[in-house]
């Protein structure tokens, strides 16, 4: 006999609780689960190998000899905003999810685009998809949100460094 937990039209790989789980299981999307020295590990790590990418502007904008403090501003504000970037695809996997998890109906598709369909899910699943929410997806979402503050801020006080000392 099947519990109400076990009712469920929507494919396998388009239910919610499933979608979670390969998130969650994802090379990528793991980071924002690991645990807080791990995950600034990963985005230090993200924020000095973009500076092959911007470092090589910068320098070619201001020249290390001449302005090394532009050089050194322009190059901490370009890592910031890429890694910024990548904090922003992590972000919107992660809210994916909770939208997924957190309402009440789930879009699906059957078989194409051309035949979507939406379930409205028991009590029991929405109940254990809230859970989920409440307890795993809500604080992904707040570090994801810290952590872009943090990087609001260097580029804030990058900018503010930019201007003094170019004025």
């Amino acid at each position: 006999m099947k519990s109400s937990l076990d009712f469920c039209p929507v494919p396998e790989e388009q239910q919610p609780v499933n979608e979670y789980e390969q998130l969650k299981e994802s090379w990528f999307f793991r980071w924002a689960t690991l645990d807080v020295a791990s995950y600034t590990k990963k985005i230090l790590w993200l924020w000095l190998w973009t500076w092959l990418i911007v470092g090589p502007i910068a320098a070619a904008s201001f020249p290390l000899k001449k302005a090394p403090f532009l050089f050194f501003c322009a190059g901490i504000f370009g890592s910031t905003i890429l890694v910024g970037l990548v904090l922003l695809r992590l972000y919107l996997g992660w809210i994916y999810v909770y939208d997924r998890l957190q309402s009440e109906k789930v879009f699906y598709e059957e078989s194409g685009w051309y035949d979507g369909q939406i379930w409205t899910k028991t009590a029991a699943i929405l109940t254990r998809d809230r859970l989920i929410v409440s307890y795993q997806i809500q604080p992904i979402l707040q570090r994801l949100q810290k952590t872009a503050l943090i990087l609001g801020a260097i580029i804030a006080i990058s900018g503010l460094f930019w201007l003094f000392f170019t004025h």
